[in-house]
């Protein structure tokens, strides 16, 4: 006879102290990382209490429904994809840790449940939510009750959510390309403030929350957004309204569980096949030649192929490429959008991408010492920086182009499309200079096992690599920006265009000088070199 599974109610204390142990023997491990976790934790509560404060002031107000309903939404949103950015914040998100064990998925299901209330992050959300109750709850007793069923049923959906989105997904969060994941969380906050600020300007220019009226109107039948429209219908007096939208928040935390309690049963009974798929795909990969079939020959196609292959499955570098792609863009058109921007500022999306020049060896790691041994001479170190140089050119140039041409249609001003190109590929050119001569005289370590991009102690030299490399850049580009300045000033307007192919030459000047400076450098210093990279 087998032993019949364990309860939900005998699981539950045991899974809420298994929870509290790895809290605890986590603060154990280093003072850092107990001094790091107390002051996020003080942070945390104190812009919670905060947030609180400021949400029972809002008590009364016209608008107050509309900004805790949307204020919810995010909060909801925010639930849902932390697990797949941060799936290493709780240990406890792994479910085939708990595989070999004699329990089954919907017992389970409660204990975990119980555990994930646990944290920082409910208790932050808790306080958001009970606040956004409090503003809404201005009439009647009935609200008020509406109000302490309303305030835990939105925090069970919102970690119910972020529970049946981690099992979802398990299998992706514990391979390589979850990790990668993770590393381009960096991306998608950078994205998304650049939207905020985007959609807070068009806030204020459309007068006030008043324009978010509609937006609350649909989100607030949403779970668990619909928990705090309860509560608001409630003080307006509709009943019936009130009821359907706490319904849906319970209809809403039955289909989470449900669907976490499919994902738990397929994590415990279907085998992993992801080693398998990995290595067909590897196979794939290398029965055809791809990409090296469009490269020249020798060391110069080897080298772009290589580097341009790390910029795909290096996560840090990969993160480091489409953060710059993404907010390179976002930047000039955005300001374009609202009427504020200049063409002039597609030369930001060259500056973004031109700083992938800086530390070239450093995401080689520890593997550079391969590198080094096919660098006997001064040559060989040119070849390998301008192989480095012109992966990065494939890129960078039509992006430049790319960038210039939206961001001149979004304005209108397709006159100064050939002036500002030119003087973006005078900066880029620049850029790949220095970055060819500081990668080889501040080279640093960049940590592989760490949220770091920086190896601890090499933050000096990681600053002034980017920030020298960029003010002498722009000291580079002080002849062409001088001569547009003229030309606009005092010289023939007509004349402007030549900054096009004057730019392209200067920068391609510029650029070779570099990397013949470079290059000497590195056949220098190549121990050194190898040394810093090597750290962390």
């Amino acid at each position: 006879m087998t032993a019949p599974s364990p309860t939900t109610s005998a699981l539950t204390p045991v899974f809420v102290r298994l929870k509290l142990s790895l809290l605890k023997n986590g603060l154990r491990q280093s003072g850092g990382r107990r001094a790091a976790y107390i002051t996020s934790a003080v942070l945390a509560l104190l812009f919670a209490a905060l947030q609180l404060l400021g949400l029972i002031a809002l008590r009364g107000n016209a608008h107050a429904a509309t900004l805790t309903v949307l204020l919810v939404a995010l909060l909801a949103i925010g639930w849902a994809v932390m697990p797949l950015f941060f799936p290493s914040g709780d240990e406890t998100l792994d479910p085939t840790r708990l595989v070999m064990l004699p329990l089954r998925p919907r017992s389970m299901i409660g204990a975990l449940l119980a555990a994930s209330l646990v944290g920082i992050g409910p208790l932050f959300t808790l306080c958001l939510l009970l606040g956004s109750a409090i503003a809404v709850a201005t009439r009647g007793v009935g609200a008020a009750l509406v109000a302490v069923l309303a305030v835990p049923l939105a925090l069970l959906v919102c970690v119910a959510l972020a529970r049946a989105v981690a099992a979802a997904n398990t299998r992706l969060l514990t391979s390589r390309k979850g990790r990668d994941l993770a590393v381009l969380s960096g991306l998608v906050i950078a994205i998304g403030l650049q939207f905020v600020n985007f959609g807070a300007q068009r806030l204020g220019d459309a007068g006030g929350l008043s324009a978010l009226d509609p937006a609350a109107e649909v989100v607030c039948w949403l779970p668990p957004s619909a928990a705090i429209g309860a509560v608001d219908s409630m003080s307006e007096g509709a009943y019936g309204r009130a009821a359907a939208q706490l319904l849906l928040c319970v209809a809403a935390l039955g289909l989470l569980l449900y669907a976490w309690e499919r994902s738990l049963v397929k994590l415990m009974t279907t085998p992993d096949g992801s080693t398998l798929a990995a290595s067909d795909a590897t196979r794939k990969e290398s029965s055809g030649r791809g990409l090296a079939s469009l490269l020249p020959e020798g060391r110069t196609g080897t080298v772009m192929l290589r580097t341009l292959r790390y910029a795909w499955r290096d996560p840090k570098t990969k993160a480091a490429w489409i953060t710059s792609l993404a907010i390179g863009l976002i930047v000039p058109v955005f300001n374009a959008l609202q009427g504020a921007g200049t063409v002039y500022l597609a030369c930001f999306a060259t500056g973004m991408l031109g700083m992938q020049m800086y530390n070239q060896f450093g995401q080689d790691t520890s593997a550079f010492w391969m590198v080094l041994l096919t660098i006997s001479s001064t040559r060989d170190a040119y070849l390998e920086l301008r192989a480095r140089a012109l992966a990065l050119l494939l890129v960078t140039l039509p992006y430049t182009v790319l960038v210039a041409a939206v961001t001149a249609g979004v304005l209108g001003d397709w006159a100064k499309l050939p002036e500002v190109v030119g003087l973006a590929l005078a900066l880029l050119g620049a850029m790949l200079a220095t970055g060819s001569v500081a990668s080889a005289t501040l080279a640093y370590a960049i940590p592989q096992d760490s949220r770091r991009n920086v190896a601890p102690g090499q933050g000096g030299i990681a600053a002034l690599s980017i920030l020298g490399g960029m003010v002498v850049s722009a000291v580079l580009c002080a002849p062409l920006i001088v001569l547009a300045v003229w030309l606009h000033v005092a010289g023939p307007h007509a004349g402007l265009w030549l900054l096009l192919p004057l730019g392209a030459a200067y920068g391609g000047l510029v650029c070779w000088v570099g990397l013949r400076v470079g290059a000497g450098r590195v056949v220098g210093r190549l121990p050194e070199i190898l040394g810093a990279v090597s750290e962390g």
